[in-house]
């Protein structure tokens, strides 16, 4: 596997997790305990941040290696 490959089997999974996660929160909301509840869309909401990571670190090193592109010059 390329870095290529690589980078777009990585955003192909954190896409399918994140679609995965949206069908997540209706279900929390189901849950007879507000503490439970909160605790899970807490956690939800972190699980979405870091793929969102994942996902902007894959994009930014592809830039970064894009011919012609200086990765000294980005900002």
């Amino acid at each position: 596997m390329n870095p290529s490959e690589a980078s777009e089997k990585i955003k192909g999974h954190c896409k399918t997790i994140a679609l995965e996660m949206m069908d997540l929160n209706p279900a929390i909301s189901h849950l007879d305990d507000e503490q439970t509840q909160e605790a899970l869309f807490e956690a939800s909401y972190e699980l979405t941040k870091q793929l969102e990571v994942i996902k902007k670190r894959v994009i930014k090193l592809e830039r970064s290696n894009e011919p012609g592109e200086d990765a000294s010059t980005e900002t």
